[in-house]
């Protein structure tokens, strides 16, 4: 029954920790492009540039 007691605090810290970085990634545009990432591995390679010695 104690360890109630240690853990409604935790989860309730916890919980706090997730809504902070969830507005944090939302004011530093992390959720502004969720189309181009999924798109990348489909697109084909880029050709070597021009004497970049490889």
């Amino acid at each position: 029954m104690n360890i109630i007691l240690l853990l409604i605090p935790l989860s309730i810290a916890l919980l706090a920790l997730a809504v902070w970085a969830f507005f944090w990634a939302v004011n530093h545009a992390q959720f502004d492009d969720l189309d181009t990432p999924a798109l990348s591995p489909l697109a084909e390679d880029r050709p070597p540039a021009a004497g970049s010695g490889r």
